[in-house]
């Protein structure tokens, strides 16, 4: 559920640092979130799938991403948040085909919703992002892993490739894929993204932008994704996915928003406890 936003109504600058080979037995997956492909199975090992249960019958639908950040705790974004009973909702680790049980899954139950207090539903002011505690702690099973974060304060450099993650539309009113999808997005520098011909002052600097080149963005069904990103030698996750244009999800420079997670760190830090 990307957060569609209409036209008129996402400390330290890191050095850039080159990707690693993302093929496995030289072949690449094919396929398509909007200008993706296939995911390597068992790559992003911390993306989460948060389901909701609309009638509490025990049929959940996948609804947003989420990223693993302790055994109990994952983290998503406040908009993907429809009520506060935490009844409805599940979220299922170790996922890759959400239509086909592989085995490699673990669904827990969700006991706590915190909200980040500065979260006033309206995404230009920002604060767009949460933490659900789970029931019972998700295991090591070779399928999950806890995401790595940046530092406090970390700024990606402008044109800088990451990765974003989701079970999102293949495209603006398209097709939901069975598949996670991933593809490689370019950073756009908040001094680009906040000029009057991109987002303007709906991006904060508590935002990150990427993507705007009309081929490749998040979609609905994405929101509350990771933005996955090689840095400091690890795969770190950046951002949060938080909104995108209403007219088409890949519009030329309307970029997929995220919230910024190195703006963040002390408020995720304080609360996982």
């Amino acid at each position: 559920m990307l957060q569609l936003v209409g036209l008129l109504s996402c400390l330290g600058l890191i050095h850039a640092t080159a990707l690693p080979d993302l093929t496995v037995s030289n072949e690449r997956y094919t396929g398509r979130v909007v200008g993706g492909s296939n995911a390597q199975p068992n790559m992003w090992r911390w993306q989460a799938s948060l389901q909701h249960d609309s009638w509490n019958t025990g049929r959940y639908a996948h609804i947003c991403g989420g990223t693993l950040l302790s055994p109990i705790y994952v983290m998503t974004a406040a908009h993907c948040i429809l009520d506060l009973e935490v009844k409805y909702y599940r979220v299922v680790l170790g996922e890759y085909n959400l239509y086909k049980y592989e085995g490699t899954e673990q669904a827990r139950a969700v006991t706590k919703i915190i909200l980040h207090p500065g979260w006033t539903e309206d995404l230009a002011n920002g604060n767009d992002i949460a933490l659900l505690r789970l029931a019972s702690p998700v295991t090591g099973n070779g399928y999950t892993a806890l995401a790595e974060l940046p530092y406090p304060g970390q700024i990606l450099p402008n044109g800088f490739t990451c990765y974003i993650t989701g079970w999102g539309l293949l495209a603006t009113g398209g097709s939901t894929p069975d598949i996670l999808q991933e593809a490689p997005i370019p950073v756009v520098e908040h001094s680009v993204c906040a000029t009057p011909e991109w987002w303007s002052t709906a991006v904060k600097k508590t935002m990150v932008c990427a993507g705007g080149d009309g081929k490749t963005s998040g979609c609905q069904g994405d929101s509350g994704g990771p933005l996955n990103c090689f840095t400091d030698g690890a795969w770190r996750v950046h951002g949060v996915v938080s909104f995108g244009p209403a007219a088409n999800c890949n519009m030329y420079s309307k970029p997929t928003v995220f919230t910024r997670v190195s703006s963040f760190m002390d408020w995720l830090y304080s609360e996982m406890v």
